[in-house]
C-alpha cells in the first residue's frame, strides 16, 4: 500500500483563487456597498472599467496588481475575450482577484461572459451586486420612476444599437430609462415620436450622474437635442416621460448647495464648497487621446468648465512586437529601463505579461521615468521608480542622470514614429549604449468627433488645450481635411498649452499660443487656464 504525506500534499496544492464580480455603482465612492469596499481594501489582482470613480482604486493594497480594461463608447477598448483570458490566468495563479464594474455588474455589465469564461476554467467567483445608474441617476435628478397617476411601469434599455430596439412598443411604454445613449440622443427621439409620443414629453439627460461634475439638462422631445449640442453626453442616462415634470416638486431647499455639482439648463454652477467655479460659462476643447482625456475632464470640469472631447490621438499597438519581445528576454542586460510616458508604461508591462513575465524580471534594472503621470502609471504596477527628472521633461532627464552615462546599457520602449529624437541623440552622445524599441504606436484620427467638429463650427468652444507636440499636429492635420482655411475656425479661441515643446508646434502650425502651464503637468495646464479666465 502506498501512504502519501498529507502535509507535502498541502504544499503542493495550487492556492485557490477567486474572482469577485463587484458592483462599484453609479460613480462616487459613497454609493458603493460595504461588501464591495471590503474587498477592494483585500484584493490581490484589480481589473477595472472606465467608468469606475479613480478614488475607489485607493482602496486597494500598494501591491495590488491593477489592470484598466475600461470600455467607453467610441473608444478603442480591451476585447471581451482578453478580459475573459485575464480573469482566468489571474484566479487560477491563486490570486483573489476584483473584478469592479460600474453600476451592477448584472445590467448591461458583460457579466455572463466572465462568467462563462471562469466556470469553464473551473475558477471560483462571486458576484457583489452595486446600485445601478438606471436607478440612481433619475432619483439623484429628483425624477421619480414610477407615480400612481404618470407613470405605472418603467423600463431599462440600452440604446447602444437603437436599431435592434423596438421602438413601437418602447412608445407606448409609461417612462423609459435609457443607458448609453448619448451618441443617438437624436435618433431615440425620432423614433420615438414616430411611434407616437408627443413632442412635448419630459426627457432629462443626467450625465456623471453622483459624481461632482453631474449635468443635468430638462427638456422635451422636441428640444433636447438642440439644448445638448457640441456636448460629450458619456456616461450618460436619458430619462423620458411625464414623471420627469415632478423634480421640481420633489427638490429639497437644502439641494441649493448639493453635495455634487449640477449643471442645468435654467441652473447655477456650485462646487462642493459652495463657491462659484473659476470656469464656469467656459468651454472647453481636450484634444488627449480617448484613453487618457478622462482625468484632465475631471480637473476641468471640478472648476466648472464643459468640456468636449476631440481625441487627436489614436494609441495602437506597434506594427511588430519583435523587437520589444527580445529586449524583454534579455532584460537582465540592461542597466536602466527609461519610460517617458503612461503609454509606455502600459504597453510594456502588458506585455511582460503577454510573454509569462511580471516585474521580477526587472531585478537589478532601473527605472527612470519622466513626468508625474507616467510616474503614477508605475506606481500603479505597484513600482516606485529610481529617478524622476524634477522639471518632468525628457530634456531634463540628461541634466540631471544620477549616474554618469558612459558604458549604461539602457532600454528605451517609445511611440513607433514621431517622437522626439532630442532624448537618445544627447544619451548616446555621453556613451550610453541605447536601445530603443516600438512598444506603440500613435496616429491621427481619420476624422473630427462630430460633436466637437459641430462645436467649433457653431463657434461654441472657448479654449483648446493641447498636452504634447503631437496632437498639435494632428489637430492641424484634421482642420485641414475639413476647412479650407482651418485657422479662421480658431480666431477667437484660446489656446493653451502644456509646455515649451507644445507651445512650440502651436507657434509653427496655428501661429501663437496664448496661454502655457508653469508646471508641465494636467494640473498645471489646469491652473494656467483659471488664471488666464481671471484676468480677461
Amino acid at each position: 500500500m502506498v501512504h502519501l504525506n498529507p502535509a507535502k500534499n498541502v504544499l503542493n496544492r495550487r492556492p485557490l483563487g477567486k474572482v469577485y464580480l463587484v458592483g462599484a455603482g453609479p460613480g462616487s465612492m459613497a454609493y458603493l456597498t460595504r461588501q464591495g469596499q471590503q474587498l477592494l481594501t483585500q484584493a490581490e489582482v484589480l481589473v477595472y472599467d472606465a467608468l469606475v470613480d479613480s478614488q475607489l482604486l485607493q482602496l486597494v493594497p500598494a501591491n495590488c496588481r491593477q489592470f484598466d480594461v475600461g470600455k467607453r463608447g467610441g473608444h478603442p477598448s480591451t476585447p471581451q475575450a482578453e478580459i475573459n483570458q485575464l480573469l482566468v490566468k489571474q484566479c487560477q495563479q491563486g490570486k483573489q482577484v476584483v473584478r469592479l464594474k460600474s453600476g451592477d455588474p448584472f445590467i448591461f455589465g458583460r457579466a455572463t461572459s466572465e462568467i462563462q469564461a471562469l466556470t469553464n476554467a473551473g475558477c471560483a467567483f462571486e458576484v457583489v451586486p452595486g446600485i445601478s445608474s438606471a436607478l440612481a441617476a433619475p432619483l439623484l435628478a429628483n425624477i421619480p420612476l414610477t407615480d400612481a397617476v404618470l407613470s405605472r411601469c418603467f423600463a431599462v434599455l440600452s440604446a447602444h444599437q437603437p436599431e435592434a430596439l423596438d421602438w413601437e412598443a418602447l412608445a407606448r411604454i409609461d417612462t423609459l430609462v435609457i443607458l448609453m445613449g448619448g451618441r443617438h440622443l437624436a435618433t431615440i427621439v425620432e423614433q420615438l415620436q414616430r411611434y407616437g409620443k408627443s413632442y412635448q414629453t419630459p426627457v432629462a439627460v443626467i450625465r456623471a450622474c453622483g459624481q461632482t461634475q453631474q449635468q443635468v439638462w430638462v427638456g422635451t422631445l422636441s428640444s433636447i437635442v438642440r439644448q445638448t449640442a457640441g456636448v460629450s453626453l458619456s456616461p450618460v442616462v436619458i430619462v423620458v416621460g411625464e414623471v420627469v415634470g415632478l423634480r421640481d416638486y420633489l427638490q429639497s431647499p437644502q439641494q441649493l448647495n448639493p453635495e455634487w455639482t449640477k449643471h442645468e439648463i435654467i441652473g447655477e454652477d456650485i462646487n462642493r464648497s459652495g463657491c462659484q467655479q473659476m470656469l464656469q460659462g467656459q468651454t472647453i476643447l481636450v484634444t488627449r487621446s480617448a484613453e487618457h482625456s478622462s482625468t484632465f475632464r475631471d480637473l476641468l470640469e471640478h472648476e466648472g468648465a464643459t468640456v468636449i472631447e476631440m481625441p487627436a490621438l489614436l494609441i495602437t499597438p506597434p506594427s511588430s512586437w519583435d523587437a520589444l519581445d527580445k529586449a524583454i528576454t534579455h532584460l537582465s542586460d540592461f542597466d536602466w529601463l527609461i519610460l517617458t510616458s503612461s503609454n509606455g508604461v502600459n504597453y510594456f508591462f502588458e506585455r511582460l505579461l503577454t510573454l509569462g513575465k511580471d516585474s521580477r524580471a526587472l531585478s537589478g534594472v532601473k527605472i527612470a521615468v519622466v513626468g508625474k503621470k507616467t510616474a503614477m502609471s508605475l506606481k500603479e504596477r505597484g513600482l516606485n521608480p529610481d529617478f524622476i527628472p524634477p522639471d518632468f521633461v525628457a530634456d531634463s532627464l540628461v541634466e540631471h542622470f544620477p549616474e554618469p552615462l558612459a558604458e549604461q546599457n539602457i532600454l528605451f520602449p517609445r511611440v513607433e514614429t514621431g517622437g522626439r529624437e532630442v532624448l537618445v541623440q544627447e544619451l548616446t552622445a555621453q556613451g550610453a549604449n541605447m536601445v530603443e524599441v516600438a512598444a506603440y504606436q500613435s496616429t491621427c484620427p481619420g476624422e473630427i468627433a462630430p460633436p466637437a467638429w459641430a462645436a467649433l463650427q457653431n463657434g461654441i468652444v472657448d479654449i483648446i488645450t493641447f498636452a504634447s507636440s503631437k496632437t498639435v499636429k494632428n489637430f492641424y492635420q484634421l482642420l485641414e481635411k475639413t476647412n479650407n482655411h482651418p485657422l479662421s475656425l480658431l480666431k477667437n479661441v484660446c489656446i493653451a498649452s502644456i509646455g515649451p515643446q507644445t507651445s512650440k508646434t502651436c507657434q509653427q502650425r496655428l501661429g501663437r499660443v496664448d496661454v502655457e502651464a508653469q508646471q508641465y503637468t494636467l494640473e498645471g495646464l489646469t491652473q494656467a487656464i483659471v488664471q488666464w479666465v481671471n484676468q480677461k
